[in-house]
């Protein structure tokens, strides 16, 4: 009698064991496949947005990072030529440096001997040309952090649809399996929409601030060397 209690609870703890570790083998892969059709749909235009994401952001850091490189002693070398009259040796300085602060000084630079009125115009010229090429496609990732949960959103109405055509046409038995495939669309696809949008989010805005700080340094070189221009000699 003892020993038929005890097999009998060993056998329940193996039960119980075999359940907990079939829960805990279930992976990512076998979660987004168990969402049908339209889950798998989704997941894969949310990945290909993560991607894309991810590719933005990575490359748009990498092009302000070098544009934000600028020669300490820049400023001062330009000074001391534009002073001494080596208008041929300011500019070559610029094109060395090749960075946003210099091709607005070199523009600048190029229009010396005009009213200082038109130097300012052609700096801020060239400055709004620069901040258009450093804010290049940094707006499509405020595009994805916001259709990204939307087309989370777009999974999880479409697996709550399927979840009440099921229940609808079960006929008075639910079939559980089927109606989880309805449930796993719009959990899986509301979460993945989620992370999506939260990277793209998260990455837009540290673009912005990354890109403001060269913008802010283009203002104080610009202003520079247009007071010293404005100097008396």
């Amino acid at each position: 009698m003892l020993n038929t209690i005890l097999q009998d609870a060993q056998e329940g703890a193996e039960l119980l064991a075999d359940g907990e570790s079939a829960k805990k083998t279930l992976s990512i892969i076998e979660l987004i496949s168990s969402g049908g059709t339209a889950g798998m749909i989704i997941m894969a235009l949310l990945f290909v947005l993560l991607i894309v994401a991810i590719y933005i952001y990575f490359e748009r850091l990498f092009a302000i990072k070098a544009a934000s490189q600028v020669d300490a002693n820049f400023m001062n070398q330009i000074k001391d030529h534009v002073s001494n009259g080596k208008v041929d040796a300011a500019q070559m300085l610029c094109a060395q440096q090749n960075s946003p602060v210099s091709r607005l000084i070199g523009k600048g630079i190029s229009r010396i001997g005009k009213p200082l009125e038109d130097i300012n115009t052609a700096i801020e010229n060239a400055g709004r040309l620069e901040i258009y090429g450093l804010e290049k496609n940094v707006s499509v990732l405020a595009t994805i952090s916001g259709a990204a949960p939307m087309i989370g959103f777009l999974g999880t109405v479409i697996g709550m649809i399927l979840s009440i055509f099921e229940i609808a046409n079960s006929g008075g038995s639910i079939d559980i399996k089927t109606l989880a495939d309805g449930l796993y669309t719009a959990m899986t696809t509301t979460v993945g929409g989620l992370i999506v949008g939260i990277i793209a989010y998260v990455s837009y805005n540290h673009l912005v601030v990354k890109t403001d700080k060269v913008v802010y340094q283009m203002e104080a070189n610009s202003l520079e060397f247009l007071d010293h221009l404005n100097e008396p000699t």
